[in-house]
């Protein structure tokens, strides 16, 4: 019988041109300060929805690795809400109700990495 694997949270790493320019729209985002810099490297923390994540300054063509980084909901007004937070700290969020993706009808709040 295998023994259970105690997990603690995901990891997500991204690549990102400067990170001294992310690090203000990642703390605006999830609302914390990293956990540690060093140069060309930020980790957050993240401890609602448990993530460890990390932006690593490496040069990318056009677009990076990542498509899109999401954080799931329980409930549309917690995306009005999540949308609200964005605003109220100076990003620019912009919002798709009611839309189909990934073969469902849901709500979304999206923001652009610098």
């Amino acid at each position: 019988m295998a023994s259970k694997i105690n997990t603690l949270k995901a990891h997500l790493a991204i690549n990102v041109r400067k990170v001294e320019e992310s690090i203000p729209f990642y703390t605006k985002m999830f609302g914390i300060e990293p956990s540690k810099v060093r140069t060309g490297y930020a980790k957050f923390d993240v401890e609602n929805p448990p993530l460890n994540f990390t932006l690593n300054q490496v040069p990318f063509g056009e677009r990076g690795a990542l498509s899109h980084l999401g954080i799931q909901v329980a409930r549309s007004e917690d995306v009005v809400a999540m949308r609200d937070h964005w605003k109220a700290v100076g990003l620019d969020p912009r919002e798709e109700m009611q839309t189909t993706c990934c073969y469902a009808v849901q709500d979304k709040a999206w923001v652009t990495d610098p």
